[in-house]
């Protein structure tokens, strides 16, 4: 069976699971701190496909990969992919579970790239235009870029507003070689 198939199946479950127990805000934090320890340490992989590490040793490293204060659900649902041989799957039925989460409760990432520090009061009215045009609730990561020269890029979902000195530079440059 497909490996992505399995992993949204999984994450359905979950997410199904979370929502009755009211605990997917929780359960959010954690697939979010355990697809993070996948991306930061990829020795945890290695080590949770390993057929010779005891079941028991992969639900403690997976519960430590998660944070502290894990949750009962999360811990149970680690035992049930461990118990169906499911474990190589784990970081995609993460991810899986987050990306589910974020469309059930209308959350859109956005990015803001900005050439120097803005202020806090920037941020917020940035973020608040992308809530409004998106009637929903935005996770919101900021980023400095040198090489913007000047501006900003507003990026989220599908859309990209690119008002950089770097855009603009290079579409005048563009211009003078025509």
């Amino acid at each position: 069976m497909d490996l992505g198939v399995i992993s949204v199946r999984y994450a359905r479950a979950l997410l199904k699971g979370a929502l009755a127990e009211k605990q997917e805000d929780k359960l959010y934090k954690d697939m979010q701190i355990l697809l993070q320890s996948y991306i930061e340490v990829p020795e945890l992989r290695i080590t949770i496909d390993n057929p010779m590490l005891p079941t028991d040793k992969k639900q403690a490293v997976l519960e430590a990969a998660c944070g502290k204060d894990v949750t009962s659900l999360t811990k149970r649902f680690i035992a049930l992919v461990l118990k169906e041989d499911r474990e190589t799957a784990l970081q995609f039925m993460a991810a899986s579970y987050i990306t589910l989460y974020r469309k059930h409760k209308n959350i859109t990432r956005g990015k803001l790239i900005t050439a120097s520090a803005v202020s806090q009061n920037t941020v917020d009215k940035m973020k608040q235009m992308v809530e409004d045009r998106t009637q929903g609730s935005v996770e919101f990561n900021t980023k400095i870029d040198n090489e913007l020269i000047g501006g900003f890029i507003l990026e989220y979902d599908d859309y990209r507003m690119d008002a950089s000195v770097k855009s603009k530079l290079r579409g005048i440059l563009s211009e003078l070689k025509k």
